[in-house]
């Protein structure tokens, strides 16, 4: 797996080295040892999969709220998405600012992100499905969201936002 930092401190984009062969190609997608080297949380608690029928399908923008901060591992195994990471650590040098980057089944990104970030998509492909490995237990007592179109943060999504939950539309505007 090779790491590439980001400029937010703790969120990387990892790629997939990929073994290739005339079957097709095989790669690991985590290892305990190297993500711990890394500083990064290494034990997996829970994993989810969320399939998405249409593109333009908003999920999120979700997080927990502290103590029961979680930190994942995202990656698209089919379809493609925009993915979208929000800053929330009020201490951070990119504090309110977001960070996206197109997940698909095709290119073998994989983004990590810490706790104090928020977490969202955008499924840029029919039927697209992401693969959640979280590293902290979902809490839904401590479970926050911000809105999809927050002024706060002005994201660009990269086709007509549909398809939400009632509560991902109705997220309160966020305060600094």
């Amino acid at each position: 797996m090779i790491f590439n930092k980001t400029d937010f401190s703790g969120l990387f984009v990892i790629e997939l080295e990929l073994i290739k062969d005339k079957r097709g190609f095989f790669s690991r997608s985590f290892c305990e040892k190297e993500f711990s080297d890394k500083q990064l949380y290494s034990h997996i608690i829970q994993c989810n999969v969320s399939q998405n029928y249409s593109k333009g399908t908003i999920r999120g923008l979700h997080f927990q709220k502290s103590p029961y901060g979680q930190a994942k591992l995202v990656s698209c195994t089919q379809g493609e998405v925009y993915d979208v990471i929000v800053d929330l650590r009020p201490q951070s040098v990119t504090y309110c600012q977001w960070y996206a980057i197109t997940l698909s089944a095709n290119n073998y990104k994989m983004v990590y992100i810490p706790d104090g970030f928020a977490h969202g998509f955008q499924a840029l492909k029919e039927h697209s499905i992401v693969f959640y490995q979280m590293f902290q237990p979902y809490h839904s007592k401590y479970g926050r969201g911000i809105r999809w179109n927050d002024k706060a943060f002005s994201i660009k999504w990269p086709l007509i936002p549909k398809n939400m939950t009632i509560r991902d539309m109705n997220y309160p505007d966020f305060k600094k």
